[in-house]
């Protein structure tokens, strides 16, 4: 996928090698040039020396043929009209926000950003779920994004059909709580017997630290 991420601090530069190591295009938009010039050096990506809040900067990143814009600065201001811009004057496919406040993650939200957390590893979940099989989405996080509920729709070739919990309990992760699975708009609440079909949704708390794990078997194919 093509990435534009718009800080280039320490959290901005952490994703970006995470999602580099996805295989994903990603390119930064850093005002700061002596950070540009370090960040091009460490990362070997493009790197946008700018105003992310300007439509400019924001068009000769390529936004226009991005498929995620991430707005990840330590101004929570900046990261709103940045993704506005994006959202709204660039028609961008998917607009994310990091509110280092999270008091301003429902503002966000409401306001227009597709995705508004407080968290860098929700935000990094996020990104790597666009590239699944799985349909993924997140629910809520808890805690200041110490953990999140999620829900799973289960692929037709998922290689979990036909698994009961109790077969997959060595599989599940650490840290994760299977709460209910939705088929054919019947809730079950789920036990060791419990057996898991194609199209079931399955929702799950998870902690932060088992959030890719979880992610990883859900999206397993036969």
């Amino acid at each position: 996928m093509n990435i534009v991420i718009m800080g280039g601090g320490k959290v901005g530069q952490n994703l970006a090698r995470r999602l580099i190591d996805g295989r994903n295009r990603v390119q930064i938009i850093e005002q700061d040039r002596a950070r540009c010039a370090e960040l091009a050096n460490t990362l070997d990506i493009e790197v946008i020396c700018g105003d992310g809040t300007e439509i400019d900067v924001l068009e000769n990143a390529g936004i226009r043929d991005a498929d995620i814009f991430i707005a990840i600065t330590d101004n929570d201001a900046d990261n709103l009209v940045a993704a506005q811009l994006a959202k709204k004057y660039f028609g961008a496919k998917k607009v994310l926000a990091r509110a280092n406040d999270p008091r301003n993650v429902e503002t966000m939200r409401i306001l227009g950003v597709d995705h508004a957390v407080s968290s860098t590893e929700i935000l990094a979940n996020l990104i790597e779920q666009e590239a699944r099989p799985t349909d993924v989405q997140l629910l809520a996080s808890l805690n200041r994004g110490r953990a999140q509920i999620s829900s799973f729709i289960l692929p037709q070739n998922s290689a979990l059909h036909g698994k009961s919990l109790n077969d997959l309990s060595g599989s599940i992760p650490r840290g994760v709580l299977l709460v209910s699975v939705v088929r054919a708009e019947k809730l079950i609440i789920p036990r060791g017997d419990t057996v898991l079909q194609r199209g079931d949704e399955v929702i799950a708390v998870s902690e932060e630290s088992s959030q890719r794990a979880l992610y990883r078997l859900m999206s397993q194919t036969a």
